[in-house]
């Protein structure tokens, strides 16, 4: 009986083995490669999936999702024979995975020569600064270039990013150094400018208060040409109310006099002809005031000439 036992015992041993060859539980997101006697025969998706074991094999496991791969710096030649050191990374998705199996060895290190020699090709025709101020126009050019290429790996290439672009130490130094001048220059221009805004509100304020000025002035010149003109006017209302007689005009006459000959200008001046027979009429009430009104014919010698309409007496020029 104890034959039978190890043999019933290796029998369910053999069964137990085979129910689990047969049953391939696949995850979401991933797909695995039969095959039969060495060849493909079909893909499996996830879920319970059925094989027949020990004829069946699963030759490989493919995880679906988008895969991020960086690749370590690689020294690149730019067009002006400058070495920089550009880090890329690779975000890419497995869409077939027969494809991923029997198309490439190792579609990994596929992708990464194919990115490093095509990285070459495009920063070979760039010169540095180009380079540096290019980077959505390289990763353009880099993913059309791989995801041409993967395709027939059963590889879509989503995104290509260059992480760092790094050039040589010296070159490093200079564009400090050059960035440093434009600082310089820029903060330079911007307070010139400062200065020049500056100094022309200056002149703009000057010159409204130039024009206030002017303005007032010329308020007020006619302000008080105005208020000259209406003291003349009340003057000359006053005295032709009073109803002046000649003495009191003859009076006020030769207060004026010494007003009007002022000035060195006033070399030439007019006597109006009315003002004889005010003269004459003043001559004679100072003379009876004075009691020499019945002197001798002297004093009135010239009561009957005769006063010509203008006197002009020009007043003597002092050099």
């Amino acid at each position: 009986m104890e034959p039978v036992i190890i043999v019933l015992i290796i029998l369910v041993v053999l069964v137990f083995i085979a129910l689990i060859k047969t049953i391939q539980v696949i995850p979401q997101a991933s797909a695995a490669i039969v095959e039969r006697f060495g060849r493909y025969t079909r893909t499996l998706n996830a879920g319970l999936n059925i094989v027949v074991p020990f004829i069946d094999t699963i030759r490989n496991r493919i995880d679906l999702r988008e895969q991020v791969v960086p690749f370590p710096p690689q020294p690149v030649i730019t067009q002006d024979n400058l070495v920089v050191n550009i880090d890329t990374v690779i975000y890419y998705q497995v869409t077939d995975a027969r494809a991923a199996t029997y198309e490439v060895a190792s579609y990994i290190q596929a992708i990464e020569q194919l990115t490093v020699t095509t990285l070459r090709n495009i920063i070979g025709g760039m010169d540095l600064e180009r380079t540096l101020t290019s980077r959505e126009e390289i990763n353009a050019a880099l993913r059309g270039v791989l995801d041409e290429a993967t395709g027939k790996w059963g590889i879509r290439v989503n995104r290509v990013e260059l992480k760092a672009i790094e050039p040589p130490t010296s070159i490093q130094d200079s564009m400090e150094k050059q960035m440093r001048a434009d600082r310089d220059k820029r903060a330079a221009i911007l307070q010139a400018e400062g200065v020049r805004q500056s100094e022309i509100l200056r002149a703009e304020g000057e010159k409204q208060s130039q024009i206030l000025r002017a303005e007032g002035e010329a308020k007020a010149a006619a302000l008080r040409a105005e208020g000259e003109a209406q003291a003349v006017r009340t003057v000359f209302e006053a005295i032709h109310a009073g109803d002046p007689d000649q003495k009191l005009l003859s009076y006020q006459y030769l207060q004026m006099l010494p007003k009007i000959a002022e000035g060195d200008a006033n070399k030439l001046w007019i006597v109006p002809s009315e003002i004889g027979d005010a003269l004459k009429g003043l001559s004679g009430a100072m003379g009876n005031i004075g009691g020499l009104g019945g002197g001798s014919g002297s004093g009135g010698g010239n009561g009957g000439a005769s006063v010509p309409p203008q006197e002009r007496r020009e007043k003597p020029s002092i050099d």
